[in-house]
């Protein structure tokens, strides 16, 4: 018996993920000639961050059709609001948990510090606003990058 390899659908991510972090080496390994190309990607990846920025305040009012138009379909309203509630409840109940026990616990773990005197005076400040409408973690991107630059003091290069 002779084993075959079968093809597999989709993107080779780790393969694009490899590439990029050795073109990133090897561009900056260039030193001033690479620059160019390092500026045209720096601009490229702020170009795409103000579209995503863009994208996400018009998401929730796509958002809001979508929804609009099943509840117009729906028979029993009363059936609706009761499982959109007991779902809003479980969604709410689930992100308290997480963010205010789950989380808090990790970081002082990791830290040995107060998780809740974030952007206190001994703290650079790391709270900041996500926008909650959007459920990809791509969307957030640029929030949560500026957040880590500004408020945290991260190198630009880091985040």
């Amino acid at each position: 018996q002779i084993p075959v390899g079968t093809d597999i659908e989709g993107m080779n991510i780790l393969g694009l993920v490899l590439f990029a972090l050795v073109l990133g080496v090897a561009l900056k390994k260039l030193g001033p000639e690479g620059e160019d190309l390092i500026r045209f990607f720096n601009s490229f990846n702020e170009a795409t961050m103000v579209l995503v920025t863009w994208i996400m305040w018009y998401v929730p009012i796509g958002i809001m059709f979508l929804v609009g138009s099943k509840i117009v379909e729906m028979e029993d309203i009363v059936l609706l609001v009761t499982s959109l509630g007991k779902y809003i409840f479980a969604s709410i109940l689930g992100h308290v948990i997480h963010g205010g026990i789950i989380l808090p616990l990790i970081y002082f773990a990791a830290t040995r510090q107060n998780p809740y005197l974030m952007g206190h005076s001994e703290h650079r400040g790391a709270l900041c606003f996500i926008p909650p409408c959007s459920v990809s973690s791509s969307a957030t991107l640029p929030s949560m990058i500026k957040c880590i630059e500004e408020n945290n003091g991260v190198d630009k290069r880091i985040s």
